[in-house]
């Protein structure tokens, strides 16, 4: 007899720096949800998204593929119709496949292969409807001054309050506590499917901006947390965009205001978590019995280097938390330095559930580290944007580049963990760069990009 296929509850936020938790030092951020996942899962600590921005980066999760791959290269643009996702591939096996609250699919597809979907994020952006009327849409279209605050504005409006986002999260969890009674109790109409295996993500925008907390966490936090104040700004052109001086764009009281607001809302999302492991519990699910994954699509620069908001391969930036917890198959309490990426996570989940991967993916099982195997790990991970700038890090060396227009960048976070120094013309890393240049070509960058590229070569 087939052996049931796991549970999976994966849980996923928005813009939430790699460092703002109890388990990775912080000891002023309240997580204790996500700590006990932590303490008793594996811990990636060199996790990084393919994409520092919402869309491209959950699209290249979902697909299992590099954004150049998938051609989600751009902010706005989705998966076309039918595209293979692990949701797609989960569904075709039995799989109840839930999604409850942020996806980010603009386009016509809004399901991408979940069977159900609950929350208040579905809709399409005008540039995916099929023969629309271009003039009388121009009739609408207001000048984004208008609809986007500037980042000194973000920064000054956050304080007590409840944004958008912090209602859609209640939202969302609601949605998930009514679809947990109903498919595990059924106490009205006796339609529980337990023995179906159930992949749930419970997706949440916090702590996406606009800042806003409730009054009792805003004060906790307001004379605790630390500020990125006085700090070395870099001189590329790119990595210093999105630079807010305090003392001439901010003053220091309103940062503190904000950051105050974004780790009031960590808190939340950490809450909102403990609220959805309590109710698997409480209708009779072992936690144990369970694939549980812990992620987030990108992080926040929070003044770090001087500079705000994501779209930087900074580690505040690029690097992502990611926890993965099954202690009936795998040790806990364990943390991985291995270079990995949210693409890994297609391969991962497949082989957890004894599912076919598919070829073509840019996507590696974490299995074998999960497992602590000894493996020939290929210590890489990739990050790209706006299908012209590319990260490629290798154990701790970090190649970017920005197009021909603007200098290449390497760190080396062995040597220098601030990311200050850049070693790009350094002579004892000229070897090594040429390795990065040839890696990038074949990644389809830079002059001598491959032409026939594919994907990135697993």
């Amino acid at each position: 007899m087939m052996k049931r296929r796991p549970n999976i509850l994966f849980l996923m936020d928005d813009q939430h720096r790699p460092d703002l938790f109890g388990y990775a030092g912080n000891d002023i951020v309240r997580t204790p949800n996500l700590d006990f996942l932590a303490q008793t899962g594996v811990v990636f600590r060199n996790a990084y998204t393919p994409y520092p921005q919402c869309i491209p980066a959950r699209q290249a999760m979902m697909s299992g593929q590099l954004p150049k791959t998938c051609q989600c290269e751009e902010f706005g643009e989705d998966l076309v119709p039918g595209y293979e996702t692990f949701s797609r591939l989960f569904s075709r096996y039995a799989y109840a496949t839930v999604a409850c609250g942020k996806l980010h699919h603009t386009g016509l597809d809004q399901m991408q292969g979940w069977t159900h979907r609950i929350g208040s994020e579905m809709h399409i952006t005008p540039r995916h409807l099929p023969g629309k009327q271009e003039e009388e849409f121009k009739r609408y279209v207001r000048p984004k001054s208008e609809t986007r605050w500037s980042i000194p504005k973000e920064i000054q409006r956050s304080g007590i309050g409840k944004a958008r986002q912090v209602k859609e999260d209640e939202y969302t969890i609601q949605g998930a506590l009514n679809f947990i009674e109903e498919y595990f109790n059924s106490p009205y109409y006796d339609k529980e499917r337990v023995n179906q295996p159930l992949l749930l993500k419970v997706s949440l925008t916090q702590p996406h901006y606009p800042y806003t907390a409730d009054e009792e966490k805003f004060n906790y936090y307001l004379n605790r947390v630390p500020l990125y104040l006085n700090q070395e700004v870099s001189s590329h052109p790119y990595l210093r965009e999105k630079e807010i001086k305090v003392g001439v764009d901010v003053s220091e009281r309103e940062i503190r205001r904000c950051v105050a607001a974004y780790y009031s809302m960590i808190e939340t999302v950490d809450e909102h978590f403990g609220t959805i492991l309590n109710a698997l519990e409480y209708v009779g699910q072992n936690l144990d019995d369970w694939i549980i994954i812990y992620t987030c699509d990108h992080g926040e620069m929070l003044g770090e280097h001087g500079v705000w908001m994501k779209q930087k391969f900074y580690e505040a930036s690029a690097r992502v938390p990611l926890i993965i917890r099954w202690p009936k198959e795998f040790e806990g309490n364990i943390t991985r330095y291995e270079n990995v990426n949210l693409c890994d996570l297609f391969a991962t989940l497949c082989d957890l559930a004894e599912l076919p991967i598919p070829e073509g993916l840019d996507s590696r099982s974490l299995v074998p580290l999960l497992k602590n195997h000894d493996v020939n790990w290929r210590n890489e991970t990739i990050s790209q944007y706006q299908g012209k700038y590319l990260m490629i890090k290798w154990d701790d060396l970090k190649y970017q580049y920005y197009g021909e227009d603007l200098p290449e960048v390497l760190f080396d976070l062995k040597k220098d963990s601030s990311e200050c120094i850049d070693y790009i013309n350094d002579s004892k890393y000229q070897d090594i760069l040429k390795k990065f240049r040839k890696r990038r070509a074949e990644l389809g960058f830079g002059p001598d990009a491959d032409p026939d590229y594919k994907n990135a070569g697993y």
